[in-house]
């Protein structure tokens, strides 16, 4: 993405969930074939950022789990960003739809750990 004229927002990176936040957030992931991706504001440029997860919260925040060359220098970093914000923007939309871990659950997801 070329960089507008005007200085580019820095995105402001959000804290975990903790569980005083209230529910755990509902998880949806996509298949890392097709997945979604935004731009961040970092250092100045807008950087591509490959979303790994979107967080809802049980207040109905949402927070996107990218993973993001923040300095240009090819070092990827994880970060979670509340949505919306002027440090954000959409550059790709996946394809595919979405899943849950409890959608993932009910369609034969990953098994779980064996039981003894």
């Amino acid at each position: 993405m070329s960089s507008p004229s005007h200085e580019v927002p820095e995105a402001e990176p959000a804290r975990p969930w903790r569980p005083e936040d209230g529910p755990r957030p509902v998880v949806w992931t996509w298949p890392r074939a097709d997945p979604p991706a935004l731009w961040v504001g970092a250092h100045g440029a807008w950087r591509w950022a490959t979303v790994t997860a979107k967080q809802v919260w049980g207040d109905g925040t949402v927070y996107y789990q990218v993973t993001v060359d923040l300095r240009g220098d090819t070092t990827a970093t994880v970060c979670l960003y509340r949505w919306p914000q002027p440090g954000l923007r959409v550059a790709h939309r996946s394809g595919c739809q979405p899943t849950t871990e409890v959608d993932a659950g009910a369609q034969g997801g990953m098994p779980g750990a064996p039981t003894a």
